[in-house]
């Protein structure tokens, strides 16, 4: 039996979704009620507008959001969004050793060449609060070379940011961005992952000249 587990957060109109920055505006272009007069009687449409950042809601960074050079979400792969072998690991505070960051220490003993390694902090359940900005778990630089060079393919949080944000720097993407491995943040219910083996998928739209977008990332499960 195989299960679908949505990983992602709802994006809603007038919402803030990265303090700082617009909510998104999603309205009608043509609502029901105008559409009936260009078609036959008893035929209706609606088509709608949606205006939002890029960083909204949960999303995926490729490479061009960091580098110039970098590939944007039209020149990745598909396969590097799809149905990606993956793993959890669970730096929640439970297990005693977070703070806000989470080195390299809890990676080494895990095998993630070619996976997608998601990392579980709990913070999710702050989400549209305040505090969900504030203080919250973030990988540092050593982790992330660690992942990079243990050959990670994308590396995930349920967090607000993959970096630490207190000041201008962003060791994390610049190094895992700089060698193609993906990243995506805001996800959530990753509590409800199984502890062993499963697949991730996140696919943006095929954007030219765009570096992140919102996804609906989700993991596939099979249960016996």
């Amino acid at each position: 039996m195989v299960d679908h587990l949505d990983l992602s957060h709802t994006i809603e109109h007038g919402k803030v979704y990265y303090k700082g920055l617009p909510a998104p505006v999603i309205c009608d272009f043509l609502s029901r009620d105008d559409s009936r007069a260009l078609y036959d009687e008893g035929t209706e449409f609606h088509i709608g507008r949606v205006e939002l950042i890029t960083n909204t809601g949960t999303y995926i960074d490729c490479p061009f959001h960091r580098y110039a050079d970098g590939k944007d979400t039209a020149a990745m792969p598909l396969s590097r969004f799809v149905d990606l072998p993956a793993i959890v690991v669970r730096a929640t505070e439970a297990q005693g050793r977070v703070g806000r960051a989470i080195d390299a220490s809890w990676f080494r003993q895990l095998d993630v060449s070619g996976q997608a390694v998601l990392v579980h902090t709990g913070w999710d359940r702050h989400w549209q609060t305040d505090h969900y900005w504030e203080g919250h778990p973030h990988l540092t630089a050593d982790a992330a070379e660690w992942l990079r060079n243990a050959g990670a393919v994308l590396v995930g949080i349920d967090s607000m940011n993959i970096d630490n944000t207190s000041g201008g720097t962003r060791p994390v993407h610049s190094i895992l961005l700089r060698h193609e491995v993906l990243i995506a943040e805001h996800l959530t219910r990753l509590d409800q992952l199984p502890d062993g083996p499963f697949r991730f998928t996140a696919v943006p739209p095929k954007l030219v000249g765009v570096g992140t977008f919102p996804v609906r990332a989700f993991a596939t499960v099979t249960n016996a």
